[in-house]
């Protein structure tokens, strides 16, 4: 398996790919968020969709990439810069989608591996509380990445990883 990461804003295909998925994307948090308020309903959200990825490509402080599996696009993530400057945040996780038929192959396990390398510094990674199989996908990823060396709390109803990134020495452990 081959998993690499590029950043979107090079190729309008790389955009074009992102705006065709990003109603799986959406359909996935709010399958999750459903009956909370805290999500529009899809059809709610409608004219503001383009906008708002608009701004990721225009954001000097957002850094949208597109993942590929074996060079072909598998998902996307948004690292931004935290807007109101965090003591102990560089970057956020902000966004990120498997599509589903690159989905329980390790490939968003490897591309956040390759995003944490990509970007040294203090990174946030935030998850709905109610949405369990985040927590603890991002609670392996997170753990094995920092060889159980990160801050977790939950607050407010997200669960927060907080850790630095160390591209020299943050590495997966390969699964046997």
């Amino acid at each position: 398996m081959f998993v690499s990461i590029r950043d979107a804003r090079r190729s309008a295909t790389d955009r074009t790919w992102i705006e065709t998925r990003f109603d799986d994307y959406l359909d996935d948090l709010m399958r999750v968020n459903m009956n909370t308020g805290m999500f529009p309903v899809l059809g709610d959200f409608g004219d503001r969709q383009p906008d708002m990825l608009a701004r990721w490509f225009a954001d000097d402080s957002s850094h949208p990439l597109m993942i590929l599996h074996n060079n072909e696009p598998a998902g996307f993530a948004l690292v931004s810069k935290p807007v109101m400057k965090q003591v102990d945040v560089d970057y956020r996780l902000a966004e990120f989608f498997i599509d589903r038929k690159a989905r329980r192959h390790g490939v968003g396990r490897e591309a956040a591996q390759l995003i944490f390398n990509r970007f040294d510094g203090r990174w946030e990674v935030v998850e709905l509380l109610r949405n369990q199989p985040a927590i603890a996908f991002w609670r392996s990823v997170v753990g094995d990445y920092t060889h159980g060396q990160c801050k977790e709390s939950a607050m407010n109803g997200e669960m927060r990883q907080l850790f630095r990134s160390d591209p020299t020495h943050g590495r997966l452990r390969k699964s046997s």
